[in-house]
C-alpha cells in the first residue's frame, strides 16, 4: 500500500508544482512588462525564450470590423476633447502560431506622423514598433493578475494591463488595454 500512496502523492504533486511554476512565470512576465516601455519588445523576448518561432518576432493580427468608440477613460487619459479624432485598433499579438496577447488601442492620429498612420491603417505591424521612433514611454494605469484556471490553456487570459503611451513631453498618444494569454506561462494545450 505504501508504494501506491507514494505514487498518488507524486501524481498529485505534479499539477501543484506546475501551477506554482506558472504563478512564478506570471510574476516574472508582470515585472518584465512594468520595467519596459514597449510591450512588443518584451513579447519578442518571451517569444524567443519560449522558442515559439524562428525568428522570434511578434506580429499584430488586426481584428477588423470591431470598431469601438473611445470610452470616457480613454478620452480622459488621452487628454482629448470631444472634437479630437481618436482612432481604434484591435489586434492579437502573435509569435508564430501562438497568440500572446490581445489589445484594444485608442490613439490620436494627429499626434503621429502621416507615415505611421498609413502603416497602422494598412499593415499588421505592432503599434509599439510603428511609433518607436517617437521615443515614447509607458505610463501604467492599472494591472490585474487574473485568476489562473486549472488547467491553463494557451488562450486563457492571465494578466490585464491598462496604460497610456506618452511622448517625452508628456503628450499622450495611445490608451491601451492589453490582455496577456496563457501561452506566455508555457500552456500548450
Amino acid at each position: 500500500m505504501r508504494p501506491a500512496f507514494a505514487l498518488a502523492a507524486v501524481a498529485g504533486f505534479a499539477p501543484v508544482a506546475a501551477q506554482r511554476g506558472q504563478r512564478a512565470e506570471l510574476r516574472t512576465l508582470d515585472a518584465d512588462l512594468r520595467a519596459h516601455d514597449s510591450a512588443t519588445l518584451v513579447l519578442d523576448r518571451w517569444c524567443d525564450r519560449l522558442h515559439l518561432a524562428k525568428p522570434p518576432k511578434v506580429v499584430a493580427d488586426r481584428v477588423t470590423g470591431a470598431d469601438k468608440p473611445a470610452p470616457p477613460a480613454a478620452r480622459a487619459a488621452l487628454k482629448a476633447d470631444p472634437q479630437t479624432v481618436i482612432s481604434y485598433r484591435r489586434v492579437r499579438l502573435r509569435c508564430g502560431s501562438s497568440i500572446l496577447s490581445e489589445a484594444d488601442n485608442w490613439y490620436v492620429p494627429t499626434r503621429l506622423t502621416p507615415e505611421m498612420n498609413r502603416t497602422l491603417e494598412t499593415s499588421d505591424a505592432a503599434f509599439g514598433r510603428v511609433v518607436a521612433p517617437l521615443g515614447f514611454h509607458r505610463h501604467a494605469l492599472s494591472r490585474v493578475r487574473l485568476p489562473l484556471p486549472r488547467p491553463i490553456h494557451p488562450n486563457s487570459p492571465v494578466l490585464e494591463n491598462r496604460a497610456v503611451l506618452e511622448l517625452a513631453d508628456g503628450t499622450p498618444i495611445s490608451f491601451v488595454i492589453e490582455t496577456y494569454q496563457g501561452t506566455l506561462l508555457g500552456a500548450t494545450r
